[in-house]
């Protein structure tokens, strides 16, 4: 078993990575939960089998358990479905010691620790991402939140896990789909943090894209530590680094609300996402081309798109963007600097270069 170390004080916490060790979920939360003797599983329709194999894990180390399940897919990060979780805590007489175990994706851990985050101001939370996405990204770092019908992630909070349990074997059964779309963050890590990284991925690209056990779980291990070395350093967003991790967001934010969150994955409007925000740092005078064609190509090795639908509204597009969560005053982007070094924040580009980044991938302006 592998373990990285989020190092937060008195937030610390542990990632353990593991393969095919069904068993191993009970022992790890007990050490991660000492005071709690309850916790509310938390699944949707897609992950409710290992939901229930992690109970069964739980009650052997002497939890008692209480079981929600969720619809699955993105609409389910919704406050209609936060309130069911409420009322699944209150049922069960949930004090603030009762832990709320996420099993599944993106969408499961940030709405069901949406819940842990505000019911009882606060419970603790245990993450049992089954996506590599999940494993990679959004289980790690204490984002959790909702969507509204005005923009992704809206709403939301900075809530530290317990503890990430991450058993490589629940990706035996992800679909081909869920897998890659969970690559574009991997790749994410490489051409923001880790160019070393990047380059293996590239070497390997088809290892991985094929899921060979050997490669993947060090990829995954390391994506888990570059993510934790700057939630490290910037927990709650107030120093500017953690802002590198947006890389693509952005776009990739407005892509998912004017397509109506039902049409991409989010490792697929982050894929196109970072091709655009590569070209926008193109016309900053940031980078060369050649970098985006890097990023393109692994992008595509993976099967990822690497561009919007070109018949979206390049004004809606932007004009979401203007409202994103991470804009200070107008549009901000997380673009690639030169000789590979600190990404550079732009705040409020001319609505031009914006325009003139998604014409490069075909969109219609």
């Amino acid at each position: 078993m592998h373990t990285v170390r989020v190092n937060l004080g008195p937030r610390a916490y542990d990632i353990a990575l593991t393969t095919a060790d069904p068993t191993g979920v009970g022992p790890f939360a007990r050490r991660c939960l000492p005071r709690s003797t309850l916790a509310l599983v938390v699944a949707d329709g897609n992950t409710e089998p290992h939901g229930r194999a992690v109970e069964a894990g739980l009650r052997a180390a002497g939890f008692r358990t209480a079981f929600a399940v969720v619809p699955s897919g993105e609409a389910s990060k919704s406050l209609l479905q936060a309130a069911n979780l409420y009322d699944a805590l209150y049922d069960s007489a949930a004090d603030r010691q009762t832990a709320v175990v996420a099993v599944g994706g993106g969408v499961v851990g940030d709405l069901a620790g949406f819940a842990a985050a505000t019911y009882n101001r606060s419970l603790p939370l245990l993450m049992v991402p089954t996506t590599l996405l999940a494993m990679v990204d959004s289980s790690v770092g204490g984002k959790v939140g909702i969507n509204h019908p005005k923009g992704k992630n809206l709403i939301g909070a900075f809530h530290q896990p317990a503890g990430v349990w991450i058993d490589t074997a629940a990706l035996d059964t992800l679909p081909e789909r869920e897998f890659l779309s969970g690559l574009a963050e991997v790749v994410k890590y490489g051409a923001i943090l880790d160019a070393e990284f990047f380059a293996f991925l590239e070497a390997n690209a088809a290892a991985v894209r094929s899921r060979e056990p050997k490669v993947l779980v060090p990829v995954i291990a390391r994506c888990c530590r570059l993510k934790a070395d700057v939630v490290e350093k910037d927990e709650r967003e107030e120093t500017g680094l953690r802002a590198v991790l947006n890389y693509g967001h952005t776009f990739a934010h407005a892509f998912e609300t004017v397509g109506g969150y039902g049409g991409w994955l989010h490792g697929e409007a982050v894929a196109a996402g970072m091709v655009c925000a590569s070209r926008l740092a193109e016309r900053h005078g940031l980078i060369g081309p050649e970098l985006t064609d890097r990023q393109r190509r692994l992008l595509e090795a993976f099967a990822l798109p690497t561009a919007p639908d070109p018949l979206w509204p390049a004004d809606e597009m932007i004009a979401v963007m203007r409202r994103d969560k991470k804009a200070a005053g107008g549009l901000t982007f997380v673009l690639p600097a030169p000789g590979g070094g600190p990404l550079e924040r732009v705040d409020d580009p001319p609505a031009a270069a914006v325009q003139a980044a998604l014409a490069a991938v075909g969109v219609a302006v």
